[in-house]
């Protein structure tokens, strides 16, 4: 194996906000719970660790992670890892971004995300700014209901230059030509996300070279697809990598169509593929 990238998502649930499109269950974590996440996560961090092929990382929790001490110091550490690639987490950018200065800022990347009406459009604006004056790689996107257009606009006249501002199609909203040209003029990559991409049968990069990994270590191909391959911390899970197509109708989330390798995307998103950074502006 010469490299391996993961998604990793933890038991964290909790998160500081309670967007009404979110598709995930938002709830409280008890003490009992944050316990086990941070403990899954260091078992996780100490996995990475001890490898000897490249890895990548992207984390998606369920909730919002960086408010969680050892989800910032997890990606310091595994950023200074001469066998990372490229560390990175989904976030919403509530926390200070200070702790981006102790990482190895060319392996360290944000996908972070605007959430209109759960935050103040000038702190979350502010924290773009920080970052980037701190030479962190970063995207930031916004959910592309009808109601986010006019902050869309504004965000994308007012993030620092170079910053690639992307749109999510919200779940089922459909566009019309219209609509979508509005979202294209501010994403040139929201054709990309309008529709579901009809999947079945197609190579896609997961359960090769790509997998999921859950607290317990459960590796599946990707968050959609619930087959489980193996375990991580007893090896099990690399004797059933292989190359092997979609078995879903559809691939609606970019984390997951991005692999499917007709689309592309690993061309136009190349060196930025986890931080949804376009291969122009990847290296900016």
């Amino acid at each position: 194996m010469e490299h391996l990238t993961i998604l990793y998502r933890g038991p964290l649930a909790s998160c500081d906000y309670d967007c009404p499109y979110c598709p995930f269950a938002k709830r409280r974590d008890s003490r009992e719970q944050l316990r086990a996440d941070r403990a899954a996560l260091e078992r996780f961090t100490k996995w990475v660790t001890a490898q000897d092929h490249r890895v990548s990382v992207l984390f998606t929790p369920w909730g919002e992670g960086l408010v969680r001490s050892w989800y910032r110091r997890a990606l310091v550490e595994l950023s200074h890892l001469p066998h990372i690639e490229r560390v990175a987490i989904q976030t919403n950018l509530s926390h200070r971004v200070s702790w981006t200065s102790d990482a190895d800022r060319t392996r360290l990347a944000l996908w972070a995300t605007y959430h209109p009406g759960q935050v103040a459009y000038d702190r979350f604006l502010a924290k773009c700014r920080d970052l980037d004056a701190r030479g962190v790689r970063f995207s930031v996107g916004i959910v592309g209901l009808p109601e986010h257009l006019d902050d869309a606009r504004r965000l994308r006249a007012d993030l620092p230059a170079g910053t690639y501002l992307w749109v999510n199609a919200a779940e089922g909203h459909r566009y019309s030509d219209a609509e979508a040209d509005s979202w294209t003029a501010i994403d040139p990559l929201f054709p990309v996300s309008r529709r579901p991409h009809a999947s079945r049968g197609l190579p896609c990069r997961t359960g090769d070279t790509v997998v999921s990994v859950d607290g317990d270590g459960t590796v599946r191909r990707c968050h959609f697809v619930p087959t489980v391959l193996g375990n991580l911390y007893d090896d099990s899970f690399r004797n059933a990598l292989a190359p092997r197509s979609c078995p879903l109708d559809t691939c609606d989330c970019h984390i997951g169509y991005v692999h499917l390798e007709p689309l592309g995307l690993y061309d136009t998103f190349a060196g930025g593929i986890l931080e949804r950074i376009p291969a122009l502006l990847a290296h900016s």
